[in-house]
């Protein structure tokens, strides 16, 4: 059978030199290269756009204008392209209520699983649920008291959209007169007009009495017509001393008979945290509440009430003074020193200061005092003030929900199990644990028949998430907590389970945050979905990944406008075998990042200590970070890596140094402070969130550039201050395009065309303002310019050079100046943000935070980054990395490894100390990967 191909002719998208190739289809190809050599620009802006674009312009005009369209690539043709499908690095949404289990469809069978086959209870008394008859519900009416003012409601419509005409001519066909619509009453011969797109809830009155022994058969009559009319539910709704009605609800399936509590039919709504039926009233499913945080209100438990340890209470905007008045009086009538240490004092006493008096207290001390904390609370709820809000707001921090714990479901779709399991403790299980569950899982004959299918699509999402060595993660953990990586992996294992036959998919280096022992698991999934005869294209840089493929394309041979060319094509060895392409030089050994010969030890003393930390699932560890050295923070996926250098150990020292509202994963202290003066994190998240802001902004070169055109004598003459060189403001730029240089116009259904502005002709400035030059070159052109050309232009402005070869060593040689910040990647806006730091005055004794900082980078990448991170250490600072390449852990000069594996069985520190010390550590995944390392250096 021949061979078939994707053929790319004449791509020219980005900084792609106008490259033909053709793509072998049905195998593993991977495309690699050094960074910003157009890799994506290859992979996502030209393949995957041209087959999402063909694919949209497929569909009707007026379902096109519903989509996000791609404008076609600059390309001439691509041919015999599949359908393609993109898995890219990007982190997932920010909608709080999006989870793991969500994310993989997995909570949408739990849920129809517990509907059908759980095993309902009383959330009151745990007592098994069973169901009522009308008897039943008459006595329970009875048994209300007589003179009680009752309806008898049956419910017809709980929580549907729609007019419901239907409904109202139903009722009044058979007699009745009143319905309650939206718990207002009204008459059914002139029913509300309903807004179709909004929920809506109609009970017919059955009856309205008051309850008395003679009422005989009246009322058994009226329930038995309710249970009818409302498919087996009743609401009987008694009448309160305010003159409110009270509603209950009763059913024939399920109630408590010791209780008397009921619960409706079991639905997938009611397992639901994002529909009313299910999620807790308190939080809205949520989980969480944004509540006063005891550890705000009272920053230093060290200091005394005296010396004001209660901040939230101190005198200023929007806090009365008669608050810190009313304090001190509480705390007199309750024999509280104002002369001790917070922490010093009693709990009984904290709570006293913090939550209130309780009768008891108030009983013994004749006095009552209503708490901190509800005092802020109401306030915060009540007033319309914005400036108390904005003073509360500062001792609010997001806590769990009170009411739900957590779980976000209310008390009556918690109290249904299977197995003894909550839908919400299935989901607090991690991967492993939860298909260990469910492959165990032992029900009866009926349910074994109905959960037969379910069970089915849940072991095996499960079992995907294994494969690719996800198993660590927890169902109900945030989409929002998931690195790229992770994220990138949980669509990869959907993927493959919806078992797609034909497709091309394109992917952003799946291996980031995957420990290279689980490298094999990737793999294994990455040619599981080949297999089924699909065409996998994958942009990465991982060795093991490269080696593995059947094809691999090699662009460059630099970056930006040095790359964009095809230097190499085919397998391993055609790649070592040529001579121009650099990754080729790397597989083949001719160039490599070399083992350090000398490593910097650890000055005795010199340390910080995290003491007890125990976040997530750390094992109430210490663990000391030496100073003034390069760290590594190794182990497999899920050992707890992020949980004690990010949520730790940063976000402590961070409030601890710089007033920080966070104060850091659960932890007893940290010693060793005194040793540093700043603790900076430099992560990937974006340089800025607007196209204006750019690398010239973020470094502060732009305002050296303004500087300077303004000193230009023709500046000077027209009195051009530095604000007339900004595209932001009023003043310098096109007021026809308000700086930005393009024009959007919208069209519907076919993609929005960005058009170049008439006015400026891209360049975002005024005519006015494009006459100034200096050396020849007016602000728009300078800020066209590559880092590459800036340093040598500015060769004679010290401060300015200084900032622009920083960028220069990190390897952002081929980044525009004026580039918009949305167009870099996570590992080129963080080595923006490294650049920044190296620019800057140093102190010595700065300690910096970076996670996986070799995201996007090639071999040759990294050997630059090594090169900086060890400038930052050369100058006192400390460096800690959490890091999985090899490259990167093998010039550390300390590690500490933390596992032995992910999730509950990981937490701890396994190996600490030099690399090659590592490597002799029992038990040690890290040290298995540096033993191989350090034997081929040697």
């Amino acid at each position: 059978m021949a061979q078939k191909f994707i053929h790319v002719n004449g791509a020219r998208e980005h900084n792609l030199k106008n490259i033909s190739l053709r793509i072998p289809r049905d195998k593993l190809v991977v495309i690699t290269g050094i960074s910003g050599s157009g890799k994506s620009s290859l992979a996502f802006d030209t393949i995957f756009a041209e087959g999402q674009r063909r694919y949209i312009e497929s569909l009707s005009s007026y379902a096109r204008q519903f989509l996000e369209q791609m404008q076609k690539p600059q390309v001439e043709s691509v041919e015999g392209l599949p359908p393609t499908i993109s898995i890219q690095q990007r982190t997932a949404g920010a909608n709080p209520r999006s989870t793991v289990a969500t994310t993989t469809e997995i909570y949408d069978y739990l849920r129809l699983l517990f509907a059908r086959a759980g095993e309902p209870h009383c959330h009151l008394c745990g007592r098994p649920i069973t169901r009522q008859t009308a008897q039943q519900i008459t006595d329970a009416v009875r048994a209300l008291g007589g003179g009680s003012k009752i309806m008898v409601l049956a419910p017809l419509v709980r929580g549907r959209k729609g007019v419901h005409r239907e409904v109202f001519d139903r009722a009044k066909r058979e007699g009745y007169v009143r319905a309650r619509v939206d718990g207002e009453l009204v008459e059914i011969d002139k029913p509300p007009k309903l807004n179709k797109k909004v929920k809506h809830s109609i009970e017919v009155v059955v009856d309205r009495l008051m309850v008395k022994s003679h009422l005989g058969a009246r009322l058994q009559d009226s329930v038995e017509t309710a249970l009818r009319l409302g498919s087996g539910l009743i609401i009987i709704a008694v009448q309160q001393s305010n003159g409110q009605w009270k509603d209950t609800l009763y059913s024939e399936l399920y109630a408590c008979p010791n209780c008397g509590t009921s619960l409706e039919e079991l639905t997938p709504r009611m397992f639901s945290f994002n529909s009313p039926y299910g999620a807790c009233p308190v939080c809205a499913g949520l989980g969480t509440r944004l509540e006063i945080d005891p550890a705000l209100a009272v920053p230093d438990p060290r200091r005394t009430l005296a010396e004001g340890a209660i901040q939230a209470l101190r005198p200023g905007p929007g806090m009365p003074r008669w608050y810190s008045y009313g304090l001190r009086r509480a705390a007199a009538e309750f024999g509280i020193s104002r002369q001790t240490r917070f922490d010093k004092l009693s709990a009984a006493q904290r709570k006293i200061l913090l939550y209130g008096s309780s009768p008891a207290q108030e009983a013994k001390h004749g006095a009552e005092f209503e708490g901190v904390i509800p005092v802020l609370q109401y306030r915060f709820e009540h007033s319309d003030s914005d400036t108390v809000k904005k003073r509360i707001m500062e001792y609010m921090s997001v806590l769990p929900c009170t009411a739900c714990e957590g779980a976000r479901l209310r008390p009556e779709s918690l109290a249904v199990t299977i197995a003894g399991q909550s839908i919400s403790q299935a989901c607090a299980l991690s991967v492993t644990e939860a298909l260990e569950f469910f492959n165990h899982l032992k029900l009866d004959k009926e349910r074994r028949v109905i959960a037969r299918q379910l069970l089915k699509e849940i072991r095996e999402r499960l079992t995907f998430m294994v494969d690719v060595g996800l198993g660590y993660l927890t169902l109900d953990r945030s989409s929002r907590t998931l690195a790229g990586g992770e994220a990138q992996r949980i669509r990869l294992a959907t993927q493959v389970g919806s078992g797609l036959v034909g497709v091309c998919y394109v992917l952003d280096e799946p291996s980031i945050g995957l420990h290279q022992r689980d490298n094999y698991k990737l793999l294994i999934t990455l040619r599981r979905l080949q297999g089924l005869g699909n065409t996998v294209i994958v942009v990465e840089h991982d060795e093991t990944t490269i080696r593995a493929a059947d094809h691999i394309i090699d662009l460059g041979p630099g970056a930006g406008e040095h790359g964009g060319a095809v230097v190499a094509e085919g397998d391993v060895e055609q790649l070592a075998s040529t001579a121009e392409s650099v990754t080729g030089q790397y597989l083949s050994g001719v160039r490599s990042i070399p083992v350090p010969q000398k490593r910097r030890p650890p000055q005795k003393g010199r340390c910080v200590v995290v003491r007890g930390a125990r976040l997530n699932n750390l094992q109430n560890i210490d663990v000391s970070f030496p100073l003034g050295v390069l760290v590594c923070v190794t182990g497999v996926s899920g050992s707890g890596k992020s949980s004690l250098v990010t949520e730790t150990l940063h976000k402590a020292l961070a409030h601890e140094l710089h007033g920080a509202r966070e104060h850091g994963g659960p932890h007893d202290r940290i010693d060793g402070i005194e040793h540093i003066d700043k603790v900076i994190e430099i992560d990937q998240s974006p340089i800025g969130r607007t196209p204006r802001s750019n690398p010239a902004t973020y470094t502060g070169a732009f305002t050296e550039i303004r500087n300077l055109f303004a000193q230009t004598k023709e500046a000077k003459i027209r009195g051009y201050k530095p604000g007339r060189f900004s595209f932001n403001v009023k003043g310098g730029r096109c007021e026809a395009c308000q700086g930005q240089g393009t024009k959007r116009i919208e069209m519907h259904f076919l993609p929005d065309i960005f058009v170049t502005c008439e006015e400026c002709k891209g360049l975002r400035y005024n005519r006015e303002t494009l006459d100034v030059r200096y050396r020849g070159k007016n602000i728009a052109q300078v800020l066209n310019m590559t880092v590459e050309s800036g340093v040598d232009f500015f060769a004679n402005f010290p401060k300015l050079k200084r900032i622009l070869q920083t960028l220069s060593d990190v390897g952002m040689d081929y980044v525009r100046l004026g580039q918009s910040s949305t167009t870099l990647s996570g590992g080129e806006a963080q080595r923006v943000k490294l650049s920044a730091e190296l620019g800057k005055r140093a102190t010595g004794r700065t300690l910096y935070t970076l996670d996986e900082p070799t995201t996007g980078l090639h071999f040759a990448d990294i050997s630059k980054l090594l090169n900086v991170l060890v400038r930052l250490v050369e100058r006192g600072n400390t460096v800690i990395i959490i890091e999985h390449n090899p490259d990167v852990i093998k010039c550390a000069d300390w590690i500490i490894d933390l596992g032995p594996e992910g999730g509950a069985e990981g937490g701890r520190v396994v190996a600490q100390g030099p690399p090659e010390q590592v490597a002799q550590a029992p038990g040690s995944h890290t040290g298995v990967v540096l033993t191989n390392i350090l034997a081929k250096a040697r």
